[in-house]
């Protein structure tokens, strides 16, 4: 039985009084934190020393700093605007502040890309491990409360409960819990009225839950990440990555900019395809060794499938579009017969000749197969198990699919109609702004029921089912992003050379290891070519480094902005040289000088002349002229921010990068001083940021520098 509370203080009554003051409490990554519910065990336990609470999660959110002086008169009022009642989650603050309690502890296995490369606490704490791995490595820790944000609702049939955004690896704690009985424990739920109510594998039983909290005073607004602006590299890289992605084939993408970028550029592919082509050869001067692994840009007509360990607004966008929109079933010899192109999703007479000759339907049927041959539509909604005769919409028929009684009765029952029970999108997670927990909400009816959020258990890895999942996952592209790659192909995505952890390992390492065990698929990791600016400027294509996070065994796939890098089953020799091509041409002849010093280049090895161009001026010149235009958005899938806001940022972030390379500040502050701009067009901006009568020499230098972007990026000129 679920007992329903209404306070979250009588939640930790229940969990004290069932499990001890010892509270080993588990929560889900991202989203599904209940953010009230922990921080009243937090409470309770900093109020009480002899409790002692110890708290395992990933990806704790949190509302992001203002900053400092005018970066903080711009962001303030648009946190306030986007945040306004997300509750914060109180270990956090105590973590930032360095005053934790000494009876609570605080492990994630992921955190937000370099949130935390400064807490100590937090770096000593970090527990690396897949995320495939994460409801065992709880289970060791003696997870003794489980709590999750869920959605409710109300029906003829009583209390339903989803999973929502996080079915990942609750139901796998649950599962285990349950069979083994290794010590008291409780699941607690705490609904919140505007998570989306996600069904299919989402679903769980009330009986699941042994407390629910539904309190109106902490139903508070979720916790939404904003559209980030994709910058230029990320376009470019996009672009090239885009063009690896088969029609009729499998799609896991990242959150972020990148993410975003990919998802646009599959639209534009799908629906702007000429213009698509053009971008892409603009910034196409290396073409793969191999050109079958490029698709050739087509546009998708059979669709995608996408199984993925995050959900994310960009696939939103693809369901949309129409591009993902291939259906997979759960069922062996359909989806083969699906993928052979022996059948179609329409139902007649063939396709139930091909389901009886190869086992989709069972020669004798068991009363507990009829279930699952009615969700797929081989069966009709009025059909039973009758003392050994099967009752067919109303024609008694042996129970022998192999009679053409049978046979002919189930044909003239499902003929005509079509498969059903086919996922377009098979999710662990998700995670977005807004406007996409809204659209999840008000999924149509068919939709819905193709989307199905589920552990990562299946997103993630094939061991449950490998043939079924092998057949559904056709021709995969496994896209994620790293940091770094060596010139022999290791990548490291999650940590520094001296330890410190920048996010965690995730998902990415079994969507690479899974690329390669199955057929047709490839992991490709985008890795922007340099990072800093100036005298800061590194390359991210790097002779060696002291950490990693994909070995060099598992080397695939690699794109930059430059291009496209195939690694696999290549010679070490053959990387070095692809990875170089692909290198930011200011590091091209350093990396070169390297490998050959070390024997693994070849000194007669010349870079060819078709990669000597790889520079940020270039992709200017390629793309520059689409940027911030229909073609190449600067927020593809729109923003909360205002017009006058993005033009403050874009600007503000130039003004700030110019501080990283002292004579091209000299040289733009010297130019902004003479440069007169229109002070009335200029106005608004400039009162948003208190800038209009500047009160220090430094105001007045930034206000100086910000008309001078304002004009130059065309924000001043008459509408």
């Amino acid at each position: 039985m679920t007992t329903v509370y209404d306070s979250v203080e009588s939640c930790v009554d229940f969990a004290l009084e069932r499990v001890g003051k010892r509270i080993v409490l588990g929560a889900p990554l991202g989203l599904g934190k209940p953010t009230q519910l922990i921080n009243a065990f937090f409470q309770r336990a900093s109020a009480d020393p002899s409790i002692e609470l110890h708290i395992y999660t990933a990806l704790s959110l949190e509302i992001p700093s203002p900053g400092e002086d005018v970066q903080a008169r711009l962001a303030k009022p648009i946190l306030e605007r986007l945040f306004g009642n997300v509750e914060e989650l109180d270990y956090m603050r105590a973590l930032r502040a360095n005053n934790m309690p000494s009876n609570i502890s605080v492990s994630e296995f992921y955190f937000k890309a370099g949130s935390m490369k400064s807490t100590p606490s937090a770096q000593r704490n970090y527990i690396s491990s897949n995320y495939t791995h994460i409801g065992r490595d709880m289970l060791a820790k003696g997870i003794n409360v489980l709590a999750q944000l869920v959605a409710v609702r109300d029906s003829d049939e009583g209390l339903e409960i989803s999973l929502s955004c996080n079915p990942d690896v609750g139901p796998e704690i649950i599962e285990a819990l349950q069979r083994t009985q290794p010590y008291p424990y409780v699941v607690i739920g705490q609904a919140n009225s505007e998570l989306p109510f996600m069904e299919g594998d989402a679903l769980t039983e009330v009986g699941e839950f042994d407390a629910l909290v539904r309190d109106a005073s902490v139903d508070s607004r979720l916790f939404a990440v904003p559209n980030v602006a994709v910058p230029l590299q990320d376009y470019a890289t996009a672009l090239h990555a885009s063009s690896l992605v088969v029609d009729g084939g499998t799609l896991q993408i990242g959150i972020g900019s990148l993410g975003d970028a990919v998802a646009h550029a599959l639209i534009l592919r799908q629906h702007h395809n000429v213009d698509y082509r053009n971008l892409l050869d603009a910034i196409t001067s290396v073409q793969p060794a191999d050109d079958s692994l490029i698709d050739k840009g087509r546009s998708f007509k059979k669709g995608l499938y996408v199984s993925t360990e995050m959900f994310v607004n960009g696939m939103m966008h693809l369901v949309e579009q129409g591009i993902v929109k291939r259906r997979v079933y759960d069922n062996l010899a359909i989806q083969e017969g699906l993928n052979r192109g022996d059948i179609t999703e329409h139902i007649d007479a063939q396709l139930i000749d091909y389901a009886l000759q190869n086992g989709a339907i069972p020669r004798h049927i068991e009363s507990g197969e009829i279930a699952q041959l009615q969700t797929i539509g081989l069966l009709p909604e009025d059909c039973y198990l009758d003392d050994g005769t099967l009752n067919i919409a109303g024609v008694s028929c042996p129970n022998d699919t192999h009679s053409p009684t049978t046979r002919e009765a189930i044909v003239n029952a499902v003929a005509g109609t079509e498969l059903q029970g086919g996922r377009i999108l098979h999710g662990g997670f998700f995670l977005g702004p807004r406007d996409f927990y809204q659209k999840l909400s008000n999924l149509d009816a068919e939709t819905a029921a193709q989307v199905c959020m589920t552990g990562v258990r299946r997103t993630n890895q094939l061991l449950l089912d490998p043939p079924l999942y092998s057949a559904q996952r056709q021709h995969a592209r496994f896209i994620n992003t790293g940091m770094m790659v060596t010139l022999t192909g290791a990548v490291a995505s999650d940590a520094l050379e001296n330890g410190t952890v920048i996010s965690g390992v995730g998902g990415q390492y079994n969507f690479v290891a899974m690329a390669h065990d199955l057929p047709g698929a490839r992991s490709v990791l985008c890795i922007r070519a340099t990072r800093g600016e100036g005298k800061t400027l590194k390359s991210n294509i790097v002779p060696s480094y002291g950490h990693i996070t994909i070995p060099k065994h598992l080397r695939d796939v690699v794109v930059t902005e430059y291009g496209v890098a195939d690694l696999r089953g290549q010679s070490d020799s053959e990387i070095i040289k692809r990875l170089v091509m692909i290198a930011d041409s200011r590091f091209q002849q350093e990396l070169m000088e390297v490998a050959k010093s070390t024997g693994k280049l070849e000194p007669e090895w010349k870079l060819p002349a078709a990669a000597k161009h790889n520079t940020p001026e270039q992709l200017e010149k390629a793309l520059g002229k689409s940027m911030g235009g229909p073609l190449l958005p600067q927020f593809p899938f729109g923003t909360d921010l205002t017009d006058n806001e993005v033009a403050l940022a874009a600007s503000l972030r130039e003004v700030k990068a110019l501080t990283e390379e002292p004579r091209e500040f000299v040289y733009t502050m010297l130019r902004a001083l003479l440069h007169r701009a229109d002070e009335h067009k200029a106005q608004p901006y400039l009162e948003r940021l208190g800038l209009e009568h500047p009160h220090s020499s430094k105001e007045f230098l930034i206000q100086q520098l910000l008309l001078l972007e304002l004009e130059e990026k065309g924000y001043l000129k008459a509408s």
